[in-house]
């Protein structure tokens, strides 16, 4: 890509609203937020828009979300009531959406778009420390059921040329997702999968792919994503980077007390 691409990122995005939770969290998401705040000045320009590739959406076909003004998706469960009336009052894009399902169809790829669809929080929760004052567009785009590595990569190769046209490419997920062990029963398998996914996205991009194809072979995968639906955007990101080097941009060895969790940027 030229040097005037934007990069694209897989980010760690945290657990429910955390950052409307800071006083109740005691510093544990300090990390996080801090290395979210840097991205603007990472990019060090204005995205005309941000397309989010969240692990809270799939369908048979990808989905685009193309509402001007969309609403808001309180997608967790057992948090404080006002939680469930927080508000990220970014505007969406239809034209960046119908640019997105035309590149996509380009490719060969069936996409449509919903204008019903609204922010869940894989995209606000991560979006907030970004950009605080919502003021950048954000279009949302789902995971393709069945979860295929190759497909999602496919589907970041053509959104590729987004890069030049000033459009961020977020794949929001999460480094270690197993909420049955999310604490000190999953320190272990979330620092074996941490090490062999940091050292993956180091290799030059060929290996980086392999590796990424075969994720479910790296140590302790399942024990890391039972479910790999926080691990897909980050083939959607590693596809659409054309080539680019990674960088570890976010790491913690004692994420929530003891697990290993990442962030990356590709070019």
């Amino acid at each position: 890509m030229s040097s005037t691409a934007l990069p694209t990122y897989f980010l760690s995005h945290g657990g429910g609203p955390w950052p409307w939770m800071l006083d109740q969290y005691g510093g544990r998401y300090d990390a996080l937020k801090a290395s979210l705040e840097d991205i603007p000045r990472q990019l060090g320009v204005r995205p005309k828009a941000v397309l989010v590739v969240t692990a809270h959406w799939e369908a048979r076909e990808p989905l685009i979300s193309s509402s001007a003004k969309p609403p808001m998706i309180y997608d967790y469960g057992g948090f404080p009531a006002y939680t469930y009336e927080i508000q990220y009052s970014a505007p969406g894009s239809p034209e960046v959406a119908a640019r997105v399902q035309q590149l996509l169809a380009g490719a060969g790829i069936a996409a449509h778009l919903d204008p019903q669809r609204g922010f869940d929080h894989g995209t606000f929760s991560a979006m907030q420390p970004i950009y605080p004052a919502a003021d950048v567009p954000i279009v949302q785009l789902s995971l393709k059921q069945g979860l295929d590595p190759a497909e999602h990569i496919a589907i970041g190769r053509a959104l590729a040329p987004l890069r030049e046209e000033g459009i961020l490419i977020i794949g929001s997920g999460l480094s270690y997702h197993n909420l049955r062990q999310f604490g000190a029963a999953g320190a272990a398998a979330s620092h074996q999968f941490d090490a062999w996914l940091r050292a993956s996205m180091a290799l030059p991009p060929a290996e980086r792919e392999a590796r990424l194809l075969a994720w479910a072979d790296a140590p302790a995968a399942r024990a890391a994503h039972p479910r790999e639906e926080h691990l897909l955007p980050l083939m959607v990101a590693h596809g659409a980077a054309a080539g680019d080097a990674a960088a570890n941009v976010y790491h913690e060895d004692a994420f929530m007390g003891s697990l290993a969790v990442s962030s990356f940027r590709f070019g």
